[in-house]
């Protein structure tokens, strides 16, 4: 399951899709500079979400506090229905998984990026001003790796689509 993950891409990048598909994204503090670094579970980092005004791309902490007070960073997404819940798109431009064995006392660390594409989506959810990744089965080429799969999409109008109606064109 990702606990960790990278993004190196500036805001106006981000912003680009949306603005493309007619759906501009607000920046209420003004466009971030977003520095080039990793995310680990409990960091502040960059979503996109569907507010009154519209999109806005905001920095929210990784993770809420479950009911035993573990830190929710993944959460499973099937079976279950989201219409209800604030649904969020996480830029990455990779993400990792660490597997056994360990060698010298650590784990393997895999990066994982998408083929034919400098960054991507992963869908999120909001609940209690902090975000998870949303997972999935993982695929056959994954399985020996991860139990779960975060959901990944490419920054174009579809995934768009996973948190605001887009006009039919």
């Amino acid at each position: 399951m990702c606990n960790s993950y990278r993004l190196h891409v500036p805001a106006n990048q981000l912003a680009a899709p949306f603005r493309d598909a007619g759906r501009p994204v607000i920046f209420r503090e003004g466009q971030p500079n977003l520095e080039q670094t990793g995310y680990r579970i409990g960091d502040r980092a960059p979503i996109v979400t569907l507010g009154a005004d519209g999109l806005q791309l905001a920095m929210a902490t990784w993770a809420w506090k479950g009911p035993g007070g573990k830190p929710v960073f993944n959460f499973r997404s099937d079976g279950r229905s989201f219409v209800n819940s604030t649904r969020c798109l996480i830029p990455a431009d990779g993400f990792y998984e660490f597997t056994e064995p360990k060698v010298q006392g650590r784990k393997t660390k895999w990066l994982f990026t998408m083929a034919d594409a400098p960054w991507f989506w992963i869908a999120g959810v909001v609940r209690d001003g902090a975000f998870a990744m949303l997972t999935t089965e993982p695929g056959p080429d994954i399985a020996p790796i991860m139990i779960g799969r975060s959901s990944c999409c490419r920054p174009t109008r579809a995934c768009i689509g996973l948190i605001c109606q887009l006009p039919k064109t």
